[in-house]
């Protein structure tokens, strides 16, 4: 609008509308690509990201050339609560980000000695003195990023 002001209103009629356009198409496109690095970027340093696949899209052609991160799993090592009696056992929320969708906080257990872990949104509570109770362990070998970056810090 300034440069047709400028110009004395002697652009043709479709360039105002066709910048304003392509301006507008240009901030979607680089809202998408860097909404990863914002929310990551945002996140305290006790969250450790565990998972952010890259994905394509076909309403998205250039994303086949460029893939990005639509969504991330993250573990919250701060929000940790240890057991009194095991010290290698504790459950630590698990956020589950999408883009678009609410973020989800599911409770894990962790056996750092053992080598296994335990979804307790699928059942199992921790109890009072730290104690987890109800939980189907399962062993899901070292090559497991949630577990690795459960015991080893991230």
């Amino acid at each position: 609008m300034l440069i047709a002001l400028v110009a004395r209103r002697r652009l043709p009629k479709w360039a105002v509308p066709s910048v304003a356009g392509l301006a507008m198409f240009s901030f979607a496109i680089w809202n998408e690509y860097s909404w990863y690095p914002r929310v990551r970027d945002a996140l305290p340093d006790t969250v450790k990201i565990v998972s952010a696949p890259v994905e394509s899209a076909f309403w998205q052609p250039w994303s086949y050339a460029f893939p990005l991160t639509k969504r991330f799993i993250a573990l919250d090592l701060g929000a940790a609560v240890h057991s009194e009696t095991s010290p290698n056992e504790f459950v630590a929320p698990v956020m589950v980000v999408a883009r678009w969708t609410p973020t989800q906080n599911l409770p894990v257990a962790f056996d750092c000695a053992g080598g296994r872990r335990a979804d307790l949104f699928r059942g199992g509570q921790l109890l009072g003195g730290g104690q987890i109770e109800g939980a189907e362990w399962v062993t899901p070998g070292p090559e497991d990023e949630l577990l690795a970056a459960a015991c080893n810090g991230g």
